[in-house]
């Protein structure tokens, strides 16, 4: 016979499946979510449908036709060939890659000068901590707007002019028409071009705007004070005894921090990450004031031409909506990917 102790305990039963019931909570929540969302969209198309209304009876003309007009304006700044001939979807076309060019280089300068002064707070060297927090403390309480019109305002009051601009090697040239350096040609072949500093302005290569490096050094030094402080914080959450295994197993410090250290902090670094990238790329619309052809200010140009308000505001939110969600998609993909896996 067995002893009490070695009897099997029969399992419990699994509780019942209550059926579905519209009195019960779960069919409440249901029908309220229902509602609201019927609610929202007729608040929706009563709005719409009111504006185009008095539109139309004040003469204004309305629809997104307009973008298959010709644009009848020159865009200074692009990588797609483009002409003031071509239609309006092309002109918002320009500005939306000029937007991503600046967001996606701004969020890995921003990344990679965040991410190094975000270890430096940990640094033994006394000077190397207190430039770092400095750095943090002067960026970061300074108006966004105030840093990119400074900047501007340096390259296009205090570089030379062209045909005196400053060289390094006779390969990269830096003035007030911006930073010409070496670049890849296809006119006879794969060829490397090099810029030549000419009588009036320098020939050949590629080039960098004075208005794209305002941008562009604006948005990384101010997006990387905050980015230092996200990684100072997951940095600051590992326990103290994972610093003191990598020292008992003779790891250098630097290799500690990268080893062990920082793919721990990931999953307290990464949430907060996200939302400095989705700010990057919305503060990109600032650009507008220095006169970088992003996407605002390409709307802008094309409502005062067009006369198509309601179509160009809705086209800059839809724009960046759909950048935010791939951005957080993309971020979220890599957070599973980075997380650590527990046994």
């Amino acid at each position: 016979m067995q002893e009490p102790s070695q009897q099997l305990i029969p399992a419990k039963p699994p509780a019942p499946r209550r059926p579905f019931s519209w009195r019960g909570r779960t069919a409440r929540g249901l029908v309220y979510q229902v509602l609201a969302v019927l609610m929202i969209a007729l608040l929706g198309w009563l709005l719409a449908s009111n504006t185009l209304a008095n539109m139309r009876l004040r003469g204004i003309q309305s629809g997104f036709d307009f973008l298959l007009q010709p644009a009848g304006f020159d865009i200074g700044e692009g990588w797609l060939n483009y002409e003031a001939t071509r239609p309006y979807w092309q002109a918002f076309l320009v500005g939306i890659v000029n937007t991503l060019r600046v967001a996606v280089i701004g969020c890995v300068l921003a990344t990679l000068l965040g991410t190094l002064l975000g270890i430096a707070r940990f640094s033994r060297n006394a000077l190397l901590r207190g430039l770092s927090y400095g750095y943090v403390e002067l960026f970061r309480n300074i108006p966004l707007m105030l840093q990119l019109l400074m900047w501007y305002l340096l390259f296009i009051e205090y570089l030379p002019q062209s045909s005196e601009a400053w060289s390094l090697g006779d390969v990269v040239f830096l003035s007030k028409n911006g930073l010409a350096f070496p670049s890849l040609g296809w006119s006879q072949g794969l060829l490397l071009e090099f810029p030549v500093a000419g009588e009036t302005q320098v020939l050949g290569g590629a080039a960098l705007s004075p208005e794209f490096m305002a941008v562009l050094l604006g948005l990384v030094l101010y997006t990387a004070a905050f980015i230092a402080e996200v990684v100072r914080a997951g940095i600051a959450s590992v326990p103290r005894g994972q610093h003191e295994a990598a020292a008992s197993m003779g790891l250098p410090r630097a290799r500690a921090m990268r080893l062990i250290v920082l793919p721990q902090a990931l999953r307290l670094i990464i949430p907060p990450l996200t939302n400095q990238y989705l700010n990057l790329t919305k503060n990109s619309s600032l650009a507008v004031a220095v006169g970088y052809p992003e996407l605002v200010s390409i709307a802008n140009t094309s409502l005062n031409q067009s006369g198509r308000a309601v179509e160009c505001i809705a086209i800059i939110m839809a724009v960046y909506l759909a950048l935010s969600l791939l951005t957080s998609a993309f971020m979220n993909w890599f957070n599973r990917r980075a997380e650590i896996k527990e046994r």
